[in-house]
């Protein structure tokens, strides 16, 4: 948080407010229970029903911790697609995106086909579902608005806003893990295993770098895990090198 001094700047150096997170002191998210089912059942895939399971744990544990805030809250719309289309939400499917979430529609898209979910044992599936719904939180708390305006303002490379605002998803998605790990079949194998995904989901080789090098978003996600804190998850105060 950065703390304003009370001395007289230029009309036009003091106009630019600092940056105040609407999370920054929400406290830690409650520790909850979520029950993961498995994926695929006597080799039939359970995938929606899956990530049907996962999303009312994210209703629940978001909707109680925004409440306690008095931070405003509505469930997001969801579709689940057997294999992506050509359009979706208005806009056509985006290239490689594992799911993903519709901000003109409040929506989280969920395609059930696909190397993010199909087969999978290990926790990849429940992080990209906390990550899409990182993105709705951001919408509810104003987040997502700042993010678009700044954009607009062009005073900032586009891709370290995006960064910016992605791997606050990554961090918030680790808050929500770290909350109900207890309550999680899973062990520290099954942890190292998920960052070790996360890390080589990284944009590395890709031009833009919207998303964040595999080493950066691991960081994040573990970060969010630790603390179960989402103001630890303010990516907009933090500086570039940690954005990398």
């Amino acid at each position: 948080m950065v703390t304003c001094l009370a001395v007289l700047l230029p009309a036009a150096v003091a106009q630019a407010a600092p940056y105040r997170d609407p999370l920054a002191r929400t406290g830690k998210l409650a520790v909850g229970s979520c029950t993961e089912p498995a994926i695929v059942q006597g080799g039939i895939p359970r995938t929606r029903e899956y990530l049907t399971a996962v999303l009312k744990c994210l209703d629940k544990s978001w909707s109680a911790h925004l409440a306690r805030a008095r931070l405003p809250f509505r469930k997001p719309a969801v579709r689940f697609y057997e294999a992506p289309e050509h359009r979706v939400c208005g806009v056509p499917w985006p290239q490689d995106a594992a799911a993903f979430y519709c901000t003109n529609r409040g929506r989280l898209v969920f395609p059930l086909t696909g190397h993010w979910i199909e087969d999978r044992t290990d926790l990849y599936p429940l992080k990209v579902a906390a990550h899409e719904y990182g993105h709705h939180v951001q919408s509810l708390t104003g987040i997502r608005a700042r993010y678009e305006s700044a954009v607009r303002a062009g005073k900032e490379p586009q891709a370290e806003l995006s960064r910016r605002y992605e791997l606050q998803a990554d961090c918030l998605s680790g808050v929500f893990l770290g909350s109900v790990w207890r309550s999680l079949d899973r062990t520290d194998r099954d942890w190292a295993a998920l960052l070790e995904a996360t890390r080589a989901s990284g944009d590395d080789a890709d031009g833009h770098r919207g998303h964040g090098s595999g080493t950066t978003r691991a960081r994040w996600l573990k970060r969010g895990y630790q603390t179960l804190s989402p103001s630890a998850c303010d990516t907009w105060s933090a500086p570039s090198r940690a954005l990398s």
